[in-house]
């Protein structure tokens, strides 16, 4: 039997997540079933199922794989850059990284185990966002009245109102403004400049 090779294979693994990420963001979790997920990866139970144990491991894998993005953005321009991201549609999947992140949420909520497996996971984020604050920080551009960990809880929370706002079904296109305002928060003033 011939070598399938390492390329061919992360190939096949990128093809089944970008696949999935479509069908969990459309159906949802529980509506993803194994035939949909055939479907949207144009790949038999058995390739699926190869890369990953269960559908739990592919959804994880998934949420992994978003929250490494967004940490790769937060990293170099802050979190409020990942939520103008997501307003603007410019991010990769923006829609479908919405419903990923709607599904992280809902099942965090109600499956313990899940939120077990996933607390390892999302804490890439927090210190991408912990760091990048730190490095603002040392720069003299952040504020330094507020402990990191305090603006890091801050921004994340923002994040989570914004994912919440969208999945209401409310309009995105007006918030520009807002996320200003959120930056222009966590910034240091300087003596002189006005607010």
């Amino acid at each position: 039997m011939p070598r399938v090779s390492q390329d061919h294979l992360d190939a096949r693994r990128r093809q089944i997540l970008d696949g999935s990420r479509v069908c969990f963001a459309r159906y949802g979790y529980e509506g993803a079933t194994v035939r949909r997920l055939e479907e949207a990866t144009g790949l038999s139970r058995g390739a699926i199922f190869h890369h990953f144990r269960d559908k739990e491991s592919l959804f994880l894998a998934l949420a992994e794989d978003d929250a490494v993005r967004m940490a790769d953005v937060v990293a170099e321009q802050g979190l409020v850059q990942v939520m103008r991201e997501l307003l603007s549609g410019d991010s990769e999947h923006p829609a479908d990284w919405l419903g990923t992140r709607l599904e992280v949420s809902r099942r965090l909520r109600t499956d313990p185990e899940f939120r077990g497996r996933w607390a390892e996971r999302s804490e890439q984020l927090t210190t991408a966002t912990r760091e990048r604050l730190m490095r603002q920080r040392g720069a003299g551009n952040l504020r330094d009245d507020v402990d990191v960990d305090v603006l890091t809880a801050f921004l994340e929370l923002v994040l989570e109102g914004l994912v919440s706002h969208l999945a209401m079904g409310l309009p995105g296109d007006d918030l520009g403004p807002v996320l200003d305002l959120v930056e222009e928060t966590v910034r240091r003033h300087r003596p002189g400049t006005t607010r």
